[in-house]
């Protein structure tokens, strides 16, 4: 493949993700499931090092910005939930969805990955912003904490 087609196919999967940031920001982040798991899979599921995002939502659960947060190697990375909190209250967030992608292709939750999704429901509950959800991408699969059962999640 050439330079110039690969610059278009790097164009074109730039637009996608931009307009799926659109409309998320439109519409109800909770409205869209399908949306929400394209543009988490399209920003990290196809890197080979570990990402954390955070998904700031407003009151009516719309997107105010995906943010990279953490980054990391091809099998963990570090989060801090004093850095997530600052964050969440420097946009005003009233609530998020984090993710983080696995480069393995597992996307199934470690103890590591449970343990920090507590912690983070914790800590965001002393500041009013809620933890809808922890997503795990891979390249080809996708997993919810929310779906699975695992995060007490209540109406925000």
């Amino acid at each position: 493949m050439g330079i110039s087609k690969w610059a278009q196919i790097q164009a074109a999967y730039e637009l996608v993700k931009r307009s799926l940031v659109h409309e998320l920001m439109h519409d109800s982040i909770l409205g869209s499931p399908t949306q929400m798991r394209e543009l988490i899979q399209a920003k990290i599921g196809h890197l080979p090092h570990e990402v954390f995002l955070c998904l700031h939502l407003d009151s009516k659960n719309r997107l105010i910005e995906c943010q990279e947060l953490f980054r990391g190697t091809v099998a963990q990375t570090a989060v801090y939930p004093r850095e997530i909190v600052k964050e969440a209250l420097m946009r005003n967030s009233s609530a998020l969805i984090v993710a983080h992608n696995h480069p393995s292709g597992d996307p199934y939750p470690s103890k590591k990955d449970i343990e920090l999704t507590h912690l983070l429901q914790q800590a965001l509950q002393w500041v009013a912003v809620g933890l809808l959800d922890h997503c795990i991408v891979s390249q080809n699969s996708f997993f919810s904490f929310q779906e699975a059962g695992i995060m007490n999640v209540g109406p925000n």
